[in-house]
């Protein structure tokens, strides 16, 4: 998992200095961050001792360095449009000693060979797609790489936007960012971008649209303000 991006991400638009300040950018979030990555590695760690894991939109490679020294028999295919991010994230798999474990790619995941994988993550990145039918075919081309009966975990950005509770939840995400350092101003500039830019599709949506991918029926299983992860199955 990374900290949540601006939509350009998709698109491969980070500069290098950009990708050089990004792990850094969102410290009040490492709590969360810590979390998502002990659930990802719980869920994922019954799968074989020589497992292939899909990281789509893998970004400077945070979940894999912290997978890595804990199953130093999987391999890990990295995915992710932004070359500054991926060569970060090469940067710190050579330092890291586990390199040669990983294939990085520089493309969506759709651009990607169709090769069977036993896990998949995707943390922080199909908010992005506010178009549902993009979205839906997103997770499809995640299914497309996957092995029946192989594991994935999705982490959002996501709540239901016309509900009570809507309110009090963007107040709590909003005074993490207040306590990232965020500027009152981007603070604003983030609840106008929100729901257009990303973030578009509450909780039963993606659900909907991960199990029509080709997956079983998600479990909710994280919620963190507006941060919300469920896993499912290849069917």
């Amino acid at each position: 998992m990374n900290p949540p991006r601006q939509s350009l991400a998709l698109s491969g638009a980070f500069s290098e200095d950009h990708a050089k300040a990004y792990d850094n950018q969102f410290s009040a979030l490492s709590g969360v961050q810590a979390c998502i990555h002990l659930l990802t590695d719980a869920y994922l760690a019954e799968l074989p001792e020589d497992a292939r894991i899909l990281v789509a939109g893998a970004g400077t490679g945070a979940e894999v360095r912290y997978l890595a020294p804990r199953h130093p028999g999987w391999r890990f295919t990295l995915v992710d449009p932004s070359a500054p991010m991926l060569a970060i994230a090469r940067s710190h798999a050579k330092a890291e000693g586990f390199a040669g474990r990983c294939t990085f790619h520089e493309a969506y995941v759709s651009e990607t060979p169709v090769e069977a994988h036993d896990g998949a993550t995707s943390l922080l990145v199909s908010h992005f797609l506010t178009d549902a039918a993009a979205r839906q075919s997103y997770f499809q081309d995640i299914a497309a790489r996957l092995k029946p009966g192989a594991r994935f975990i999705n982490v959002d950005l996501s709540t239901d936007n016309d509900a009570p509770s809507f309110e009090g939840i963007m107040g709590l995400w909003m005074d993490l960012f207040r306590l990232g350092g965020q500027t009152e101003e981007s603070r604003a500039n983030y609840l106008k971008a929100y729901g257009r830019q990303f973030a578009a599709h509450g909780p039963e949506a993606v659900a909907k649209m991960i199990e029509a991918a080709g997956f079983t029926p998600p479990a909710p299983v994280f919620q963190a303000a507006l941060i919300r992860g469920w896993t499912a199955i290849r069917a």
